[in-house]
């Protein structure tokens, strides 16, 4: 019983010192405005990408994006670059694991696009790799880490980093303000939208 509190305080007290951090609040409506600016001027997408528990929260933002996270709207074009098996493990194979989402950024992403990697050390090669292809081709890069951001802090447009050095309340966090973003997004474009959806 006593670990069950215990893990609920910790996660309750790395979302108290988010809240503290007017920082993290103006990266995440940065990162927001990216994306408004990509769907409304460009007509581009949003691809989330990461390993692990990482991985199923790029497939769960991208989820939210395309079907809906509380609003009617039309649907946003996003993708997580870790849903496909059969391309990763052919890049995997033909190639190597660390490029199996570069190679989808070279395919897939365009200028003006977002690219949000999700990796709790920063570190991930394989992150690293398609956030610099991503920025070689000219799309707006969201970095979302814990800890002191690894790598991934210096190399992402925007970083948003949980003050953590533990996997598990990183993911917490970083799904809670993943929810954030998608509400900021569809809020935006749910006003825009014609009265069908409003």
């Amino acid at each position: 019983m006593e670990i069950v509190r215990q893990r609920i305080r910790e996660s309750i007290e790395i979302k108290r010192q988010l809240l503290r951090d007017d920082a993290i609040s103006r990266l995440v409506a940065e990162a927001a405005d990216r994306m408004i600016e990509c769907y409304e001027r460009f007509n581009g997408a949003t691809y989330f990408c990461g390993n692990g528990g990482s991985a199923a929260d790029a497939q769960h933002l991208a989820a939210e994006l395309v079907g809906r996270f509380v609003l009617e709207r039309p649907g946003l074009a996003a993708q997580a670059l870790t849903a496909n098996t059969s391309v990763l493990t052919a890049i995997a194979n033909d190639y190597d694991y660390d490029r199996v989402l570069a190679r989808q950024v070279e395919a897939f992403v365009k200028p003006h696009d977002v690219l949000v990697g999700l990796s709790t050390s920063g570190n991930s090669r394989n992150v690293l790799a398609a956030v610099a292809k991503a920025k070689e081709i000219g799309a707006f890069t969201v970095g979302f880490t814990g800890g002191a951001g690894g790598r991934l802090k210096a190399l992402s447009d925007c970083c948003i980093c949980i003050p953590s050095s533990d996997t598990a309340r990183i993911q917490e966090c970083h799904i809670l303000l993943g929810h954030i973003l998608c509400e900021v997004v569809e809020a935006h474009m749910a006003k825009c939208s014609g009265p069908e959806f409003r």
